[in-house]
């Protein structure tokens, strides 16, 4: 695994609802190249706790219309990196136009998805808590390949 994009989603609903977020690290040779931190603009979003949650770091992301302004920019920036994912219910129903490979992030990590999966990574890996979740997942991986050597 040379070339990966690590990513998260963030949506309104699992289901049919609009991607409120979507940050992700493009990766070579363990060294980031590039960095994709979108949301959907705050007037677009239905629900007060999904804006508080993601009420961080405003001046860092770009901020899209819609769910198909984001996934379209996302789809010319990944171009045809694998994306290691987070494997939950949600994740693959976002990504399904894109035809780039998709695994999870977890199977590099020895760990299996389950709802506190961020904590179980915080927690094995001494990491500093982060509203980052790919920076955090980046960490892992970093760490592990260290420990493969």
């Amino acid at each position: 695994m040379e070339k990966y994009i690590i990513l998260e989603i963030i949506p309104t609903a699992t289901k049919d609802g609009d991607i409120v977020q979507l940050s992700a690290l493009k990766i070579h040779d363990l060294k980031l190249i590039d960095r994709f931190d979108y949301r959907l603009n705050e007037n677009k979003i239905p629900y007060r706790d999904l804006i508080k949650m993601i009420s961080y770091d405003k001046d860092k992301f770009i901020y899209k219309n819609s769910t198909k302004q984001i996934m379209s920019a996302f789809k010319k920036w990944c171009k045809n990196y694998n994306l290691l994912i987070i494997d939950n219910s949600y994740t693959l129903n976002y990504l399904e136009e894109l035809n780039n490979k998709k695994e999870s992030v977890f199977k590099y990590l020895n760990m299996e998805y389950n709802d506190n999966i961020i904590e179980d990574v915080v927690k094995k890996y001494k990491l500093e808590p982060s509203n980052y979740i790919v920076d955090l997942l980046y960490e892992a991986l970093i760490y592990e390949s260290n420990n493969k050597k």
